[in-house]
Formats: C-alpha cells, sequence, structure tokens
C-alpha cells in the first residue's frame, strides 16, 4: 500500500485502423474517412494528499498487516505452549512409570511371598488374593500410564511436524524429578502489552480509526495532476518524428456532487467498525487479566497442594512400614498392609500429577504474559 503515495507512470501503444462517420461532427468534405492511428503515450499521475485519503489509507493497510502478524504470533505462542505442555506432562508419565514399575515389581515378589507362606501354612488362601488382585491393580495401573505416554509423544510428534510412527523421546533417567517453577513476584501488568492476541486487537483499532479518515476524506475532492507524453501519428513511417510528439499537464479535481447516501453509510459503517475493534480490544484485555490471575492462583493453590502431598507420602511411607512391621508380628491381617501400600502408591502417583499440573501452570503463565517475563518484549 506504500504505492498510493508514490506517483503513477502508466506507458502504452496502440496501432488502429478506423472510419470516421460520415454523420460526425468533426467530418469534413473531401477528407478520407478511413485511416490508420498510431499512439505511444505515457501518463505520470500524482494525488495530492490535501485531506488524508491516501494518508488514512496507507494507515490502516499497515495496521492490518500488523495485526494479522499478530495473529501468526498468537498462533505460533499457542503451538509452543502446547509443545511445552505436552513434554512436561510427559516426563511427569516417565516418573509416574517409574513409580509403577518399581511397584509392580514388588507386588510381585509379596505375591511370590505370600504363596511360599500360603503353602507352608503360614498364611490364607485369602492373602494370596489379596497379593494377586494388588498385582494386577498395579499392571494394569502401569500399562495404562504406557498408554497415556505413547498418546502425548504422538501429540508432541504431530506439533514438531513429524510422523508419530518415526518419533520417539527416551524415558527420563531414574530418580529425575520435575523442575519446580519459579515465579516472579509481583509481574506488571505492562507485560500484557506484548501478548500477540492483544497487540493484534490494538492494531485493529487503528486499523479501523484509519478507515474512518479514509470515509471522511470521501466528502472533499479528490485533486491529482496529470501529465502525458508521446506520440500520434496517421502513418507508420512519421510515427516517431518530431511532428508527431503530444503531450499534456495540469491539475484536475474530482468531487462527488450526489451519491445517493453512500459517503454517510461508509462513513457510518467505519465508525460502527471502530466501535466493535475497540469493545473487542476491551474484551481481549480483560480476558488477559484473567488468564495471568487464573494461572496466578493456581500456582499458588498448587504449591501448597504439593507441600501437603509431600507430608502425605511421607506420611503414607511410615504408615506402610508400620503395617509391615505389625503383619510380621501377626497382629494384623495382610489386608491391611495392602490397604496401606494402595495408599502409598496413591500419594506418590498424585504428587506427580500435581507437579504436573504445577509445571502445565507456569506455561500458561507464560503464555498468558505473552512470553517470558525475565526477558524484556523485543
Amino acid at each position: 500500500m506504500r504505492a498510493a503515495s508514490f506517483p503513477t507512470l502508466t506507458a502504452g501503444a496502440s496501432a488502429t485502423r478506423q472510419r470516421t462517420s460520415l454523420n460526425a461532427p468533426t467530418y469534413a468534405p473531401g477528407r478520407p474517412t478511413t485511416g490508420n492511428v498510431f499512439i505511444a503515450e505515457g501518463v505520470l499521475g500524482y494525488e495530492l494528499d490535501l485531506f488524508g485519503r491516501v494518508r488514512n489509507t496507507l494507515a490502516g493497510a499497515r495496521a492490518s498487516e500488523q495485526a494479522s502478524a499478530g495473529d501468526v504470533a498468537a498462533l505460533d505462542l499457542s503451538v509452543h505452549a502446547e509443545l511445552a505442555s505436552d513434554y512436561f506432562t510427559l516426563r511427569g508419565l516417565d516418573l509416574q512409570q517409574q513409580f509403577l514399575d518399581r511397584t509392580v515389581a514388588d507386588y510381585a515378589k509379596a505375591l511370590q511371598l505370600t504363596e511360599n507362606l500360603y503353602r507352608g501354612g503360614a498364611a490364607a488362601i485369602a492373602d494370596v488374593q489379596q497379593a494377586q488382585a494388588q498385582l494386577e491393580t498395579a499392571r494394569t495401573q502401569a500399562e495404562d500410564t504406557r498408554l497415556r505416554r505413547a498418546q502425548t509423544e504422538h501429540a508432541i510428534a504431530v506439533l514438531i511436524g513429524r510422523e508419530a510412527s518415526d518419533f520417539a523421546l527416551p524415558p527420563r533417567a531414574e530418580g529425575a524429578e520435575l523442575p519446580v517453577p519459579e515465579v516472579a513476584p509481583g509481574l506488571p501488568s505492562q507485560l500484557l502489552e506484548r501478548r500477540p492476541d492483544v497487540a493484534a486487537a490494538e492494531r485493529r483499532v487503528a486499523s479501523a480509526n484509519a478507515a474512518i479518515g479514509v470515509a471522511r476524506a470521501a466528502y472533499f475532492p479528490v485533486f491529482t495532476l496529470a501529465g502525458a507524453a508521446g506520440q500520434e501519428s496517421t502513418r507508420a513511417s512519421s510515427w516517431m518524428s518530431a511532428p508527431s510528439r503530444l503531450w499534456s499537464i495540469g491539475p484536475q479535481g474530482l468531487l462527488t456532487i450526489f451519491d445517493a447516501g453512500a459517503h454517510a453509510a461508509q462513513s457510518a459503517a467505519a465508525h460502527a467498525a471502530y466501535d466493535e475493534q475497540v469493545a473487542n480490544y476491551r474484551a481481549t484485555v480483560l480476558v488477559a487479566y484473567q488468564d495471568v490471575e487464573d494461572n496466578l492462583a493456581a500456582l499458588r493453590q498448587l504449591e501448597r497442594e504439593s507441600v501437603s502431598q509431600a507430608a502425605a507420602v511421607t506420611a503414607t511411607q511410615g504408615a506402610l512400614e508400620q503395617a509391615n512391621l505389625r503383619y510380621k508380628g501377626g497382629i494384623v491381617s495382610y489386608l491391611e498392609v495392602v490397604s496401606t501400600e494402595n495408599a502409598a502408591l496413591s500419594a506418590r502417583l498424585t504428587a506427580v500429577d500435581i507437579g504436573i499440573r504445577r509445571t502445565n501452570a507456569t506455561v500458561l503463565l507464560v503464555k498468558a504474559l505473552g512470553g517470558d517475563w525475565h526477558n524484556p518484549p523485543r
């Protein structure tokens, strides 16, 4: 659209044979009515932007381009946020898989021990059945976690443009933990200004405002400077000779006198579109604030949950040790051991779930702020 602020230069040439009407006012008796016309002409035109039509058209086009760039950036940010969320979810599933695989191995040993005790008459058949049920339940959980990991891995492959069958992420090393997110206190609200969707909405407001200027300029005349130069002849042999030269130069003005209300309708539509974009901008900003507050609240709450769940893991592990001691001493049945082991496993898996949610909430907060708050917007 920058071209609209510069002069335009066009050129053309034609060679025609034509017949003049005998009834034409330019016809003179004795002159031939049929002849050739050879024309080569260049035309230079420049609109004098006295009332801002070209300037506002250019500003509106530039703002629309920037809004489209903001839309692309918003989509890119969403894809990266989804990729990060899927990756951290996959690593959390790796951690849960490690817990479950160790648990299955421990339950298999416990079942073997219980069967040996049963054959020796030191345990009831119910203890064997409970140990068997506990083992199979843990195996089911382990297989379900493998399925969830595979599906998450496939989602990551799609996001990076790879075929799911040709993509694989090796499991994390044994004992690796999920990263603990750190959130800077008192994040400034100015960070919201770099959110791509907020920036795009603001640019659409600017584009709509420029459209009002274009509609307003339609009420005023359009002034142009025009010039033409070329060659014209009735014979090809003299077409490019000096006597065949022609030229013209001068200003032109065009003013619409009557348009049956078309300009008024265009102006009203431009104002309505501006009001719509302002409302959309306000809504986008409010949603941006909500996204930030939601994820900050989630991080604060999940941090408290993480502390409580860590205490629960410690408590259930201690309870499991006590249950095993009481069972070996013949004080309680194997059912209490099974119940305590299930509680300990559930506590560990829940702790990992909370870790996944904390990490994903951090990713969503980064997305809500339009990027990492540690680095200034570019």
